[in-house]
């Protein structure tokens, strides 16, 4: 598939496992995942994304596979499937074809993602799964950490783009440390887009740090956001809270 994400704006990708996370406390099918989804989309979110993990803690089958259904309504945006393709994440990428596989090194009982795949320890096994991804015509990231030397050895195992990990950056707001992890981001960036690599990002991004990110990051095409903007959405709503990061995103664009 053909990436249908403008190359001149960070184009504003929605997770909506949080979602997911609520309703499954009860058995009513209630917050709905795909009238969320819906939701932002028509807010003007450029694509959704999934993490749907072999434990079903939040995203279960059924809504990979309705997404995907909704998806199909709005061709002009982005559907991002997460996960780690050791698990269960290329069942997912063979049944429904994302625009995006976003490959990330997760256990299968961890909290939440927090590291990037290592070269060249990784190599060989991301190999194969990346090309058979781009057999299927789906476009594949892997979720890194900032490390500039590491950016050209995923371009050599056959990524398309980098998704770069942000918590420690998050973490480091409002702090000394705040400049020194931009320019660490920075750099990873840009060695990712020395080497042929489309750059993403996302972990911990929210509506304080988020314009900084984007205004000092060169070539960020895409940022993947969930928890925060779903706690957002609980105060704001759906429709204001995606527009409020879009905002953020122009901002930083500016």
């Amino acid at each position: 598939m053909t990436s249908l994400l403008s190359r001149h704006r960070t184009a504003l990708s929605v997770n909506v496992n949080k979602v997911a996370l609520v309703r499954n406390t009860r058995h009513l099918g209630i917050p709905s995942v795909t009238r969320a989804a819906l939701l932002c989309l028509q807010a003007g979110a450029q694509g959704i994304t999934v993490h749907p993990r072999p434990d079903e803690r939040h995203i279960r089958a059924h809504d990979v596979h309705e997404l995907a259904e909704l998806m199909r309504a709005w061709p002009d945006r982005e559907y991002n499937i997460e996960g780690n393709p050791s698990q269960n994440l290329m069942d997912f990428i063979r049944q429904v074809r994302p625009h995006q596989a976003t490959f990330v090194p997760d256990s299968e009982d961890q909290f939440t993602s927090d590291h990037g795949w290592s070269f060249p320890q990784d190599a060989e096994r991301l190999r194969p799964l990346i090309a058979e991804c781009k057999q299927l015509g789906v476009r594949v990231s892997l979720f890194m950490d900032p490390v500039p030397a590491q950016m050209a050895q995923a371009r050599a195992v056959g990524a398309d783009r980098v998704e770069l990990y942000t918590e420690p950056y998050a973490a480091a707001w409002g702090t000394g440390q705040q400049s020194v992890e931009l320019e660490r981001y920075r750099a990873a960036a840009q060695a990712a887009l020395d080497a042929g690599l489309g750059v993403n990002a996302g972990h911990d991004l929210n509506r304080d740090n988020l314009a900084a990110f984007v205004h000092m990051v060169p070539g960020v095409l895409e940022v993947s956001i969930g928890h925060a903007l779903i706690a957002d959405a609980l105060e704001l709503g759906y429709v204001a809270t995606v527009q409020a990061y879009q905002a953020c995103i122009d901002a930083g664009c500016s």
